[in-house]
């Protein structure tokens, strides 16, 4: 009798523990009026792929809308603050703006000679566009829809990259190997700063102290004092660093070299380089998790995505995409990265999995859309509707 009360009281509650540890772990509680959508610009289609990544209760990941645009999209991003999405269309020398709850085209502006790159203030009221035919930047206000300025920088600018505080722009003159300062207030070049041959990407730093800049042409990276307006160090690397990847929390910057196949880690605060390490045949992308634990790459070269454990400074995964893989963008849960594939005109998911005995490994190939033809960058826009949408009949 004993033994069956101690049963009648124990079984429940061990069923109970069994019944916690093997649940379906919940999803989050999104609501119907969460969306989340990826956008791809087809530079030779000349259209944006939308692809849907809203959980129902999982991504699907498929081509909801093609969306027509201008000559030639290079370049891709989101606003902050508004459901837009901003798409520069190098060849027709104008800007697309998309309106993401409809995923239509909502106005064109023009700007001027060939521009590659917008970026977008903090507020989400401005956007800058590096108009590289034209020695200058096109500003853009978003509310009224039309150019309010352009501001003469130097030859080629190739980015016009916006300070977290929204206060300064600094632009890489790729003819000119300098960077431009604009103050962002009062509509003007405030400094040129000489640094190295040919600089485009840039990154800068969270506390808006520092610049850097990658320059292709002599292996290095320059460090610049964005409130003095001064050089403070270049930084040898590999051979044609094209990208920058900064940490979070602005204490590292990883560079891609695109024809040494390693990237090079720069310690921000001491303006050194730390470490090398062989990532994979041609890097040309790269993009931190928040955490600042994974670093994502590229490689253009081999056709894989490589998975680099930052702390412990070693790649944890390559895993095979489509051709030549580009540009990169994680989802807003970070569970899944989105793989640009140029050559083959496609986009790669690659998931982020708990390990089992049948999967062990960390992460894995789940999918691969395909999108227009020669596609070279990706934004991700996660919102919320503003209104409910009325249901199809």
């Amino acid at each position: 009798m004993r033994r069956v009360l101690l049963l009648a009281v124990f079984l429940p509650l061990i069923g109970g523990l069994l019944w916690w540890y093997f649940r379906p772990r919940a999803l989050p509680d999104y609501g119907p009026l969460y969306r989340e959508y990826a956008y791809v610009s087809n530079g030779k289609s000349n259209t944006v792929s939308v692809l849907d990544m809203t959980p129902r209760p999982l991504p699907r990941f498929n081509v909801v809308r093609t969306i027509p645009v201008g000559i030639n999209p290079t370049g891709v991003t989101a606003n902050p603050r508004k459901n837009e999405i901003y798409v520069v269309n190098t060849d027709s020398n104008n800007v697309s703006i998309i309106d993401a709850e409809r995923n239509q085209v909502s106005a064109t502006i023009g700007v001027h000679g060939r521009p590659y790159f917008v970026d977008v203030a903090p507020d989400g009221r401005r956007a800058y566009v590096a108009n590289s035919g034209s020695r200058n930047v096109s500003v853009i206000d978003l509310d009224r829809r039309q150019v309010v300025a352009n501001i003469r920088v130097g030859a080629a600018p190739g980015l016009a990259r916006v300070a977290p505080d929204g206060a300064s722009v600094v632009v890489s003159n790729r003819s000119d190997d300098n960077l431009s300062i604009i103050d962002a207030g009062g509509g003007r070049v405030r400094a040129t700063v000489p640094v190295c041959k040919q600089p485009e990407d840039i990154a800068i730093l969270p506390d808006n102290s520092k610049a850097f800049i990658a320059c292709a042409s002599s292996g290095q990276v320059a460090a610049v004092d964005l409130k003095e307006a001064k050089l403070l160090a270049l930084l040898d690397v590999g051979k044609t660093p094209v990208n920058l990847a900064l940490k979070p929390d602005g204490g590292e910057i990883a560079v891609a070299n695109f024809d040494s196949n390693n990237i090079s880690m720069i310690e921000t605060t001491t303006n050194e380089v730390g470490s090398s390490y062989l990532i994979g045949t041609h890097p040309a992308r790269g993009v931190v998790s928040a955490d600042s634990s994974r670093l994502y790459v590229s490689n253009f070269g081999s056709n894989t995505v490589a998975v680099y454990d930052i702390d412990n400074g070693k790649v944890i995964s390559s895993l095979p995409v489509g051709d030549h893989p580009d540009a990169l963008a994680l989802s807003a849960s970070e569970d899944y990265l989105l793989v640009v594939d140029a050559g083959s005109g496609d986009v790669a998911v690659i998931e982020k999995r708990q390990p089992t005995k049948l999967e062990p490994g960390e992460y894995g190939l789940l999918t691969i859309t395909q999108v227009g033809l020669q596609p070279n960058n990706i934004a991700v826009k996660a919102f919320r509707l503003s209104k409910p949408v009325a249901p199809a009949h």
